[in-house]
């Protein structure tokens, strides 16, 4: 039998020869059959440190702020119902509603009520320093309420805003009713006084020992942690997490993104407003401009805003865009279509009175808020219209006006001009034709030989003629028939 390591160690080392690597040999004499205990216990030992690392360092628990600070607008729901998907997805420990805030839009506070009580996530209220009117409803909603020092929650009676600078008025008693009920629900969801959530809104609520009849209910921290609507006292954040027993937890500070803030800014009562007065004065001016220009493109792009706005907070759909665009087109086929001014004008107006009405109110709203919307679109109409006049009037004296309006005048300079103050003299006068018209020729008008143009009869020369009108340098004529005397 041969030897291998002889028979290898014997062959010829020319230039055509193939050397064996040693790892070769190696793996001859040490197959892997003898290296896979060693391997599998090397394993075994590294998954058993990774284990010993994971428990001597646990995951922290994560908690979500959310800052409720200023006006509480339609915006702020959807933004809220984000960041409590994103902790439900990551897991976390609670999500804390940092709230300072002295209310707002009753229907962006019901929103936001509802999107809390399906919250599968832990919430609480860190209500530093107040949660007045829409905030007392949203801290309400939440699992637990923390009050700092010198806190105030309540004062939630709806009232209906006036014009700018004026005072704000009372609404009906059915609108207080509503968000009484509101109130008094979301306090027995969260196993809390519900009279004291109702006294909170409706000043006829009386509370022994509590709150007079005529008031409303406003308490501070001390009374609120005295009457079990809040939970407990917490002057910070960390104190918050320290009762939760979440301390050292991840903290995630979360704030709008850019498009969340655009949606605030788009929904707001005044912003809304001038959406619509920059869009109806510029449907209104484009109808005045030759082609499609730059008002028509400012307008179409500021309702839409309006639109993409109210769209994405649940106010508007496609009835109250249908309405508007039916509206438009109503009224451009009474402009370019039918004469005069009719029911077909009417039917556009209203439709779009109408639409940007309901899309200023959400769901649910009271006949009295429709009104409110609805009255609230036709001053922003009247002031767009008497805006849209005004511009017209200016748009002409302007260097790039002339471009966009339709101009009303014919120049002199291209070739237009208005009949001299000579021949206006002869308006009215009688004479006799001079010569055949046929309509032109020569008529003897006060001794004067003037050239003349029959209105399109033949006048035969020495007929009685009349002037009935100048055109230009056109003096038109035709056969006079004096009326007999009576007899």
């Amino acid at each position: 039998m041969e030897d291998p390591i002889h028979k290898e160690r014997d062959m010829p080392m020319g230039p055509t020869a193939t050397r064996r690597h040693p790892a070769a040999k190696v793996a001859r004499w040490y197959p892997w059959s003898a290296w896979h205990p060693l391997a599998l216990l090397v394993g075994l030992v590294m998954l058993c440190v990774a284990g010993l690392s994971a428990r001597a360092e646990p995951t922290r628990p994560v908690v979500y702020v959310v800052p409720i600070t200023g006006v509480i607008d339609l915006g702020l729901a959807p933004f809220l119902s984000r960041v409590l998907d994103d902790a439900h997805r990551a897991n976390a420990a609670a999500v804390i509603l940092d709230i300072n805030t002295l209310g707002g839009r009753v229907d962006a506070a019901v929103q936001i009520r509802d999107t809390l009580l399906d919250a599968r996530t832990p919430t609480i209220a860190f209500i530093n320093r107040r949660a007045i009117s829409a905030g007392a409803l949203i801290a309400l909603a939440t699992g637990k309420i923390a009050m700092a020092t010198g806190g105030t929650i309540g004062a939630a009676t709806p009232v209906q805003a006036g014009m700018p600078g004026a005072a704000t008025q009372p609404v009906a008693e059915k609108t207080v009713s509503y968000l009484r009920k509101e109130f008094r629900a979301t306090a027995e969801a969260r196993k809390r006084p519900p009279m004291l959530a109702e006294a909170m809104v409706d000043a006829d609520v009386e509370i022994a020992g509590v709150i007079d009849k005529g008031k409303l209910l406003t308490m501070t921290t001390e009374e609120a942690l005295t009457h079990k609507l809040a939970d407990f006292r917490a002057d910070t954040l960390e104190a918050v997490l320290a009762t939760l027993g979440v301390t050292g937890a991840d903290i995630r500070r979360t704030e709008p993104t850019w498009a969340e803030e655009l949606v605030r800014f788009l929904t707001h009562p005044t912003v809304s407003s001038l959406l619509i007065m920059i869009g109806i004065i510029g449907v209104i001016t484009e109808i005045r401009t030759p082609g499609f220009g730059l008002p028509g493109a400012i307008g179409i792009g500021s309702i839409g805003l309006f639109f993409w706005g109210h769209w994405l907070v649940q106010l508007a759909g496609w009835e109250e865009l249908l309405l508007v665009v039916g509206g438009i087109v109503l009224l451009a086929l009474e402009v370019f279509i039918i004469p005069g001014f009719g029911l077909v004008g009417v039917l556009g107006i209203v439709a779009m009175l109408g639409g940007f009405a309901l899309s200023l109110v959400g769901a649910g709203a009271t006949s009295e808020a429709m009104l409110r919307a609805a009255g609230q679109v036709i001053v922003v109409l009247l002031i767009a219209i008497g805006l849209t006049l005004a511009l017209l009037r200016v748009l002409p004296r302007l260097p790039f006006g002339r471009q966009l309006i339709l101009e009303g005048e014919l120049p002199a300079e291209e070739g237009y001009a208005s009949a001299p103050e000579a021949d206006l003299g002869w308006l009215g006068k009688l004479g006799t034709a001079a010569t055949i018209l046929r309509p032109a020729g020569v008529a003897d008008l006060d001794g004067n030989r003037v050239d003349v143009v029959s209105d399109g009869e033949f006048i035969e020369a020495g007929e009685p003629i009349l002037v009935t009108r100048v055109d230009g340098n056109r003096i038109v004529v035709r056969r006079h028939h004096p009326t007999p005397p009576k007899e």
